[in-house]
């Protein structure tokens, strides 16, 4: 169970700016967020009122996408984009059904790092392991000493990207990203995926996207073509690109109370052949 030698550094919160890790731990009605979090969630919530509800879902797809893969024999993690650890933790989940799974961490926020300890709780028989990257250079996210001594790249390993890739506008190439990420793992690895989408909700996608340029976040909302081009060359597992609540639902139904345009996000799970 290790941090990174390379994450020893002076960690500067930047607690007067509204940060998207933050405002995300607002809307699961975490307690790690500040006014500056609070305040631009709160504009955020005032043009989508269902942010909320969709960070909720998303979260589900991600308990139920690891619980999935876990049972399907898969025991290497690497959640990039991890965000502030809000239990249970991916690490938590995949370990109740595979104790022995090990799972890396990967992000560059600084408040995720004040809090990595934990995500660092696993199992005797596992292992877990955060270290502070930036999916933006995937090599140095595959070639960090964390990562190398913690999963074994040679054998399948389940790559998470989670309400991430909105935070990575055309121009810093998310697509060419997510390739090179996909090129470096096994026969067999999975890449899990959740993407805000403007096709549920256009007009208050656009809002969203403008009061986070507000508070200096980039967020670019993909339409479901965009988004399926990550999964290119890949096998989609059943029942392909969805929107998140209709991801393999608990009980076989998606929530009635939950309609589409609340989650305004697409998920999908896909193995490499």
């Amino acid at each position: 169970m290790t941090v990174d030698e390379t994450d020893q550094t002076e960690v500067n919160l930047e607690l007067h700016r509204a940060h998207s890790a933050r405002m995300y731990d607002y809307y699961l009605g975490g307690t790690t967020n500040f006014a500056a979090d609070r305040e631009a969630a709160g504009q955020v919530i005032a043009v989508f009122p269902w942010a909320e509800t969709a960070a909720r879902v998303n979260r589900g797809f991600v308990h139920r996408s690891t619980r999935m893969l876990a049972a399907a024999g898969l025991r290497q993690f690497l959640d990039v984009g991890t965000g502030i650890p809000t239990s249970p933790n991916l690490h938590e989940v995949a370990q109740r059904i595979a104790p022995d799974a090990r799972v890396v961490y990967a992000d560059n926020d600084p408040i995720v790092l004040a809090h990595a300890q934990a995500l660092l709780r696993s199992t005797a028989q596992g292992r877990t392991a955060y270290v502070q990257a930036d999916v933006t250079d995937p090599d140095s996210v595959l070639a960090a000493p964390g990562v190398r001594e913690t999963i074994d790249l040679a054998q399948p390993v389940a790559l998470s990207l989670n309400a991430l890739l909105h935070f990575v506008p055309d121009e810093r190439d998310a697509h060419g990203l997510v390739e090179r990420f996909k090129a470096a793992l096994a026969p067999g690895s999975a890449l899990v995926l959740s993407h805000g989408s403007r096709d549920f909700a256009p007009a208050e996608a656009e809002r969203i996207t403008q009061v986070y340029a507000a508070a200096g976040t980039a967020v670019q909302m993909r339409t479901r073509e965009e988004i399926a081009r990550f999964f290119e060359g890949w096998e989609p597992v059943e029942p392909g690109l969805v929107a998140t609540h209709r991801w393999r639902p608990e009980g076989g139904s998606p929530d009635p109370g939950v309609a589409d345009a609340h989650a305004s996000a697409y998920a999908a799970v896909a193995r490499k052949p």
